[in-house]
């Protein structure tokens, strides 16, 4: 089944720009048992929905929607005051990973909805990068269930209600798309979270959800592309924590860059195989175009990581680096990636090192609505076309 991970390309601004994308990421291990790990969802910004002065996000996936409404001005020229909702199937789900062992007996199904209210305001009236200060106040309802592979014996979390205070500043910022042309992004974040019914549970209760987390973390990213068609992409994401417990620790691995607003991605690694208190993790991608059109290009790309593991969740080591190579294929309706990433601190039942591929693929309907069989399609097939009656 497909579906976006956690809070579907949550973002910290009102974008001012109308969109209508598809996305689909999906990472398969080569070697061991590994979690699903992929997203597929329809994407949406509206500015001038209902009023001149509201915006319409919407995110869908097939059992998940996230969806806010904007207001821009209400509280002023420069605050705008949005109304978020956002609910759905096995978006809360956990996977517990070890050491590099995926472990399905102490794994389980979350399902739940939130609503939230956000004001973001401008702080500076005439930059030329905007700087935005961002509050947002959540409320959360959350539901376990076991999946037909938890251990009999093994207690789910009890359901619970969450209540979710962040702050941020953002300067800057990145577009919700797989290969932004230019991005400039320094922002830092805190975020409280309480839970209603903190407790015991596990195998005999041996591991806990504390009544309280508190997460605070800083990103600083930057995109650029030369004239020559030369892009690259680099980042530093720094974050740190208190009482944090398994549901909300950090937790980094895969390539999926648009399964969060926030995306920890190690190549090669499983979907969220490291859980972290704390964490400093660096990644740059450079694209190199390999036809005068440029639309099919070379990627290489690294990550590493500084982790401090999260007591009782071993993550062999605290330096962890994935390495990746791929093929990218870019037009004005599609984006797609076809890439190859190891592990290199990766541990599994051999040792050290892991490998994977990954499939990413990005379609803009707003700038084809045939995009399935128009000319930029790599996926175009002039014989299956025919065959199915065309001419």
């Amino acid at each position: 089944m497909l579906l976006c991970f956690a809070a579907i390309c949550g973002v910290a601004q009102v974008d001012p720009e109308p969109r209508e994308l598809v996305q689909f990421g999906y990472n398969q291990a080569l070697a061991g048992h590994a979690p699903f790990s992929g997203y597929a969802f329809y994407y949406r910004n509206q500015p001038g929905f209902l009023t001149s002065n509201a915006t319409l996000r919407l995110a869908v996936a097939p059992v998940y929607l996230d969806s806010e409404l904007a207001w821009r001005g209400a509280l002023g020229p420069r605050t705008h005051l949005a109304l978020g909702l956002a609910g759905g199937g096995f978006a809360e789900s956990y996977n517990e990973i070890r050491r590099g062992r995926y472990i399905e007996a102490e794994s389980f199904q979350g399902h739940g909805g939130s609503v939230s209210l956000s004001l973001y305001h401008r702080l500076d009236p005439d930059w030329r990068v905007p700087l935005h200060a961002v509050v947002r106040v959540s409320g959360h309802y959350v539901d376990y269930d076991e999946s037909d592979e938890t251990a009999p014996e093994f207690a789910v979390p009890p359901d619970h209600f969450e209540w979710r205070v962040r702050t941020g500043l953002r300067w800057g910022g990145r577009e919700p798309v797989l290969f932004p042309r230019s991005a400039l992004e320094l922002s830092v974040w805190h975020e409280w979270e309480g839970r209603s019914e903190p407790g015991r549970y596990g195998f005999g209760g041996d591991r806990s959800l504390e009544s309280a987390v508190q997460r605070w973390w800083a990103r600083a990213t930057v995109a650029h592309t030369r004239r020559n068609g030369l892009q690259f992409s680099a980042g530093v994401t720094a974050g740190g924590s208190a009482d944090a417990d398994r549901l909300g620790s950090y937790r980094l691995g895969a390539l999926l860059p648009l399964g969060a607003e926030f995306a920890l991605s190690l190549p090669g690694y499983f979907y969220q195989e490291l859980s972290a208190e704390s964490f400093v993790l660096g990644n740059a991608a450079v694209l190199w175009p390999l036809d005068e059109r440029r639309r099919w290009h070379w990627t290489v790309m690294g990550a590493s990581a500084w982790v401090d593991d999260l007591p009782g969740v071993p993550v062999a080591g605290r330096w962890h680096h994935g390495v990746g190579l791929g093929l990218v294929y870019q037009s004005a309706v599609w984006q797609v990636a076809l890439g190859y990433g190891y592990g290199v601190r990766a541990l599994r039942s051999d040792g050290h090192g892991a490998h994977s591929v990954g499939l990413l693929i990005q379609a803009d309907l707003r700038r084809s609505r045939a995009a399935l069989l128009g000319p930029g399609s790599p996926f175009r097939s002039r014989a299956l076309f025919r065959w199915l009656g065309g001419q």
